[in-house]
């Protein structure tokens, strides 16, 4: 996983097998408690969507020290399984051996792909509605919860309203091919 300072970056990753690395709210609390800890300081995070069998993340790089961010990735997705394995009395890794790091360069990429986050729990069947899901940032962009994690300036920068980020979510939906979806 290769990052450079102050770029954009879709960080994701899914579980072996299709099992289910969040079980319950308290899992998907877990690991965005890990996740804030070990990376306010080093990601600004603009969007992310934790979901059943894997996650999203989109990051922006603020820390200089790219080994040490890298490393500190790894540490996240092993504390976190070793966590899970205690409560649940399993062994072995539970996430894929390597998470995968897309440069994000484009701006209108950038954008879409905020939308695709939010949209995924539309996509798996879990919710009809990107705002009934809780565990990802699509509520703090639409104004139903006031969360500290997104960083929303790029957002508020680009939609003059709530209502045009939303409009432009559920446009994208309608034109994103299945192909893209994880």
């Amino acid at each position: 996983m290769q990052l450079h300072h102050n770029n954009y970056y879709h960080l994701y990753n899914r579980s072996n097998n299709r099992e289910a690395v969040f079980r319950c709210h308290d899992n998907y609390l877990y690991f965005l408690k890990k996740y804030r800890t070990a990376f306010v300081d080093k990601f600004d995070t603009i969007a992310y969507c934790l979901m059943p069998t894997h996650f999203h993340l989109l990051v922006r790089v603020t820390s200089e020290n790219m080994l040490g961010l890298q490393r500190s990735f790894g540490k996240l997705l092993s504390s976190y399984t070793q966590g899970f394995n205690k409560k649940y009395g399993r062994n072995g890794s539970l996430f894929q051996q390597n998470s995968c790091a897309k440069h994000i360069d484009n701006e209108n990429y950038l954008i879409t792909l905020i939308a695709y986050i939010h949209q995924n729990p539309i996509r798996a069947q879990l919710v009809e509605k990107p705002e009934e899901w809780i565990y990802s940032s699509y509520q703090d962009y639409s104004g139903i919860r006031q969360g500290t994690l997104p960083k929303k300036d790029l957002i508020n920068a680009y939609f003059a309203t709530i209502g045009e980020f939303r409009k432009f979510s559920e446009q994208t939906m309608k034109t994103i091919e299945p192909k893209y979806w994880i």
